[in-house]
């Protein structure tokens, strides 16, 4: 199980796939759907849609 936080290493967010496992450590745990990666300028942000519906999201 892969702990997702704003302290998380970009090079492990990076490498998540679609089929494994993560926690926020908070109330969302699950399988990863999918996955959005989009930059805004000053945050890389990581969108990880579990197969619940559940979004976590995790800036860098």
């Amino acid at each position: 199980m892969i702990r997702l936080t704003n302290d998380t290493p970009v090079e492990i967010l990076v490498n998540i796939k679609k089929g494994d496992l993560v926690t926020d450590t908070f109330s969302k745990t699950g399988l990863v759907d999918h996955i959005n990666i989009t930059d805004d300028g000053l945050y890389q942000i990581f969108e990880f849609t579990l197969v619940t519906g559940r979004i976590i999201t995790v800036k860098r």
